[in-house]
């Protein structure tokens, strides 16, 4: 049998599920098998789309609580946001309804949009919600991840437009209000193979990958540093006077505050290629230093290329959100099956995605020691926050548990 051309690679990889990285259910949570259910109303919003439940007991809209969808690529899924909110770890959505809450669901049609573009339909759900409301109880606003950005500016702008938005209270679930992070060797990867599959890379470079990356490169070989459209990003939130002023401002990080970071180690394998089109691909943990290997790329190429940096700190093991990044990307490659030979060996699936003291707004991730800091030990006034909390463990970016989401339906208005 004859080894695949490089055409019949490329076009195999392309005709599977494209690589993401993107946060799910735990791999070790039962299947549900539910569907969610039919909202009440749906609202065709500019740029996205917005679905409403009410709460029990209720007839209309009485106590909004607009959530903002994360980071992912192509349009919101009503069935992925019921997955994430109802079927993990924790109903949040039914627990908000039994507690009279009305629950507006905000997707749009683009999730790797700009954060600005996604913004616009955010502020067209506030809007809608403030006038269709019955009664008089405020807005709550925020959003997961990403979402939790989107509903931050969305709010600020409003405000510098002197626009009354009635929101009382804004939230955000782990989001990176300091930047997230990918491995700068899995970003290479994705840059590297975009000859033969470019979605890997695309959604690296995508508008929102690049304003929510705390360092970025756009292709396999660049140094990694502050994309330009981050930079453009961060003068926007200062420009609209960087957080809303009218409500209280809360957050909660999905990992740890006491400087207990993951038991990943810096410097580590953490996927090796062992298939013919990939033998000789190293992908490793960031280690802190001036001249270390991040990856060893060799993919269907006549000699590997190395991948260096300078100057990083151990982020893949700080405390905050996990994302299965190595663990994704060898399950992805894995499933096209032994003839195109990209077998690969995987020994740490996860890394550290949303840093805790990016997520509570407390320090910039840029050493290890604000990355390992302890926080209670901080100054709170240091955080944009008014008042966060932080999990007991670090776990999955944006798992919803009883701990974290109980704490934030108590401050809901």
């Amino acid at each position: 049998m004859s080894e695949p051309t490089r055409e019949q690679i490329a076009s195999a990889l392309q005709s599977k599920p494209p690589i993401t990285l993107i946060p799910g259910l735990r791999r070790d949570a039962e299947p549900r098998g539910a569907l969610p259910l039919l909202p009440r109303t749906v609202w065709d919003l500019p740029g996205g789309t917005a679905w409403v439940y009410h709460g029990e007991g209720n007839r209309g809209l009485v106590r909004p609580v607009v959530f903002a969808d994360g980071f992912h690529t192509g349009p919101s899924s009503l069935d992925f946001v019921w997955e994430v909110m109802e079927f993990g770890d924790y109903p949040l959505i039914s627990q908000l309804r039994r507690r009279g809450h009305d629950v507006v669901l905000v997707g749009f049609h683009e999730r790797s949009a700009s954060v600005l573009d996604n913004s616009r339909t955010v502020q067209a759900a506030i809007m809608q919600a403030a006038a269709e409301q019955e009664g008089d109880t405020p807005l709550a606003v925020g959003g997961f991840s990403t979402g939790g950005l989107v509903a931050r500016h969305a709010l600020a702008t409003l405000e510098h437009r002197r626009v009354d938005h009635r929101t009382a209270l804004y939230f955000s679930y782990d989001s990176p209000h300091r930047g997230a992070w990918i491995p700068i060797g899995l970003q290479a990867f994705a840059h590297y193979v975009r000859v033969l599959d470019s979605r890997f890379s695309d959604q690296i470079n995508s508008p929102a990958a690049r304003q929510l990356l705390w360092r970025h490169i756009e292709e396999w070989n660049g140094t990694p540093g502050q994309s330009a459209e981050r930079a453009t990003f961060l003068a926007e939130m200062r420009r609209v006077g960087e957080w809303p002023r009218r409500p209280r401002l809360i957050g909660v990080a999905n990992g740890t505050g006491d400087g207990t970071g993951s038991d990943v180690p810096a410097g580590e394998l953490a996927l090796e290629g062992r298939g013919p089109s990939v033998s000789g691909t190293e992908l490793h943990t960031q280690a802190p230093g001036d001249d270390e290997r991040a990856a060893k790329l060799h993919v269907l190429t006549l000699k590997p290329h190395e991948v260096r940096t300078r100057g990083l700190p151990s982020l893949d093991g700080a405390p905050g959100g996990q994302l299965e990044g190595f663990g994704i990307l060898a399950d992805g490659l894995n499933a096209l099956g032994p003839a195109l030979g990209f077998k690969t060996d995987v020994r740490i699936r996860s890394h550290c995605f949303v840093p805790s003291v990016s997520a509570v707004d407390i320090r910039e991730p840029d050493t290890d020691e604000t990355l390992y800091a302890d926080i209670s030990a901080l100054p709170p006034e240091d955080s944009g926050l008014d008042e966060f909390r932080l999990a007991a463990r670090n776990e999955g970016h944006s798992l919803v548990t009883e701990e974290l989401s109980t704490w934030i339906i108590d401050r809901l208005p």
